[in-house]
């Protein structure tokens, strides 16, 4: 029986940290050949030269992390790519074999290659505590709901799926990752693959867990609602701040004003604000999944009945247009009124 090929693609940007712990853990893999292509978006620190001292494929292009990830994949010669961050920890070193051959096992079941899988995450913190709200994400990275799913999670699937699918989207220099979730959700199918991926907490540590998950609802809120020209406006804002410490969000309220003010007006921000309520409403399943984590010791084992409660009564039961609006309601009072007034007194 012939080794699995594996192309693996690591879009990088001054990773010179990282990326050693992460080369030679894929090193150290084992029971598949491995191709490993760094796409480098343009570093000023040795991340291309320790990439090439490990032998690695150095694939150079212009920034955007979609970009740089379909460069990659152009390169590949493996039947099946892997879409990895460079602050990822392979802890097994046999994940990535027993993770393509779950993913083989489903295609063969499936009849076809319309599958993708991601890894479940454990967060590496810098202080060693793993807080509530860590848990909760990484107990949703096990999950495969609606923006479930990111690339810290790794996308692993053929690579003739890949082009079909028509790579990552490159208009918007984030959010490429869940763009790409979500059309596999709605075009083919997720599973969960077998062990666990490390991933580095450093982003929610440096611009702080709570401003980090209040941005990261707004974009997926307004991606989801069709509201594109709030990533257009927020293009400039995303990439000052990007990296740059802690993440000051009243900017975005800034965007959010003048484009519910300039470019969609009253009506059309009643529309959007009805949309945004749909939307929330559905997620609202999130609520009852913390409540399962926060009582787990009281349920014992992997059980959840509260997500359950509100799959089979809570969901129908609040499935009209009523329900949407009043979420709408609540939430420019929330996001609109109590958040930005506080993020204004606190950052300016």
């Amino acid at each position: 029986m012939s080794v699995p090929y594996l192309s693996l693609i690591i879009p990088v940007l001054d990773e010179a940290e990282h990326l050693p712990d992460l080369l030679t853990s894929l090193r150290n893999q084992q029971g598949l050949s491995l191709e490993i292509i760094i796409a480098d978006g343009g570093s000023h620190d040795d991340s291309c030269r320790i990439a090439e001292s490990f032998h690695a494929v150095v694939v150079r292009t212009e920034r955007g992390r979609g970009r740089q990830m379909n460069a990659g994949a152009r390169a590949a010669r493996g039947e099946f790519l892997l879409f990895l961050h460079a602050d990822s920890g392979l802890e097994d070193p046999r994940l990535l074999a027993n993770a393509l051959d779950r993913l083989r096992e489903e295609i063969s079941r499936l009849g076809g290659d319309g599958v993708a899988g991601h890894f479940p995450l454990r967060f590496q913190r810098s202080d060693g505590r793993n807080s509530l709200a860590y848990r909760f994400l990484e107990a949703k990275s096990r999950l495969n709901r609606t923006n479930t799913t990111s690339g810290d999670q790794g996308f692993l699937l053929s690579k003739g799926y890949f082009e079909r699918l028509g790579g990552f989207d490159e208009t918007f220099p984030f959010l490429e990752d869940q763009e790409m979730a979500e059309r596999i959700r709605e075009e083919g199918a997720w599973i969960t693959l077998p062990g666990v991926l490390a991933t580095s907490a450093r982003r929610f540590e440096v611009e702080g867990f709570h401003r980090r998950y209040i941005l990261m609802g707004i974009i997926m809120g307004l991606y989801s609602t069709g509201t594109l020209i709030f990533f257009e406006r927020a293009r400039n804002v995303y990439s000052v701040q990007s990296g740059m410490g802690r993440l000051l969000l009243t900017p975005y309220f800034r965007v959010l004003r003048r484009m519910f003010r300039e470019d969609l007006g009253f009506t059309g921000s009643i529309r959007v604000w009805f949309r945004l309520g749909r939307y929330i409403r559905r997620n609202a399943w999130q609520l009852f999944f913390f409540i399962d984590l926060l009582l787990g010791p009281v349920f014992g084992g992997d059980r959840n009945p509260c997500l359950c409660f509100h799959d089979r009564f809570f969901r129908p039961l609040t499935d009209f247009a009523f329900f949407d609006a009043v979420t709408a309601l609540l939430s420019f009072a929330w996001y609109m009124g109590i958040l930005a007034a506080w993020f204004r007194l606190t950052e300016d």
